[in-house]
Order: structure tokens, then sequence, then C-alpha cells
């Protein structure tokens, strides 16, 4: 899978690059054999000018045939960031089969009466 993958008010490091490819690649078994179009993570601080500390944020978009997954989220640590996107893509990622499946399901129910 390619990932594109754009930093913002930061430096995008090897170590922050190789983090995000690790966690998003995981999001493969997941898929099974639904197969992405398009992979986009953007990393970065929501601004600079916070009296108690950066706030990181990291956004993917998944888009997949038919659909795109888009989550958001922000955290004081970007690691942090980055492992609950991967956790709620996850999450969206199983309600998409599973939307998928009863699609599937009621097109058959449909043919077979």
């Amino acid at each position: 899978m390619k990932i594109n993958i754009k930093a913002t008010k930061i430096e995008l490091t090897d170590a922050i690059k190789s983090y995000v490819e690790e966690k998003i690649n995981m999001l493969e078994k997941n898929l099974g054999s639904i197969k992405i179009v398009n992979c986009d993570v953007e990393v970065g601080l929501t601004s600079s000018h916070h009296n108690k500390g950066d706030i990181f944020r990291t956004e993917l978009n998944l888009q997949l045939p038919g659909e795109l997954l888009r989550v958001e989220k922000t955290e004081k640590d970007l690691y942090k960031s980055i492992d609950k996107v991967k956790d709620h893509m996850t999450r969206s990622i199983a309600k998409y089969k599973e939307k998928r499946i009863d699609k599937n399901r009621r097109a058959t129910k449909t043919e077979n009466d």
C-alpha cells in the first residue's frame, strides 16, 4: 500500500514516517481483500501558540471502493494521536465491511424472493 504522508508545522523525521507506515500497514489485515484506492496521512501541530505545550493532530483519509473513511485525532503526544487514529480507523473499517455484507445479503435475498 502506498501511503502519502504530509507534515504540517513540524519536520517529518524518519522516525515519525516509519512509525506512521508501521501503524497504517497494520490496517491492511483488517481490510482483507478490500483494495485501498488512496491513503493520505497528515501529522502536525494544531497551532504554535498554546500556553501548556504542543497539541498534535493526526488525520487519516482512506479511500476505499465506494467510500472515504476519515479519522482525525488530537493529543499532547504525536505518537499517541497516531495510535488513536489507527484504533479508530480499525473500528471504521469494521463498520464499512459490515455495511458491505448487509448490502450483499439484502441484494441476495431480493434476488431469491
